[in-house]
């Protein structure tokens, strides 16, 4: 074989190799774990979504939707941040498991009080103002 021949050679699996290592899509793994229990609005969300979310600069009132305790549930059915047809498309879980965008609540410990568990569970169960 001559050198031009294996240096082609040599080329064209190279090329193989780079062209077939790449890549394209990040898939998140959900590890919440399951909430199997009745969750309340009030009870279970309102107070993860104040100590987390609605923070200055945060959801407070400057950045929708507004997680305030008193306008929360408004803020989240009226903007259509929930999917009760399919909880797992639900925006606001999007957004808490880092499948829209940055993992919320930014620059805090990830899921904090299993918020993302919780919030799936108020969805699947019909998102109630409970």
């Amino acid at each position: 074989m001559s050198k031009y021949r294996i240096i082609a050679f040599l080329s064209a699996v190279m090329f193989f190799f780079i062209t077939g290592c790449y890549k394209t899509v990040t898939v998140l793994e959900d590890t919440t774990p399951a909430v199997t229990k009745p969750v309340s609005f009030s009870k279970d969300i309102v107070p993860i979504l104040t100590s987390s979310c609605a923070k200055s600069g945060c959801h407070n009132g400057s950045v929708a939707p507004n997680l305030n305790a008193s306008v929360a549930y408004t803020s989240l059915i009226n903007g259509s941040y929930t999917n009760t047809a399919a909880p797992e498309k639900s925006e606001v879980y999007l957004w808490l498991t880092g499948k829209e965008s940055a993992t919320m609540p930014l620059g805090a410990a990830n899921n904090p009080s299993n918020i993302n568990g919780l919030m799936l569970a108020w969805i699947k169960q019909g998102a109630k103002n409970n």
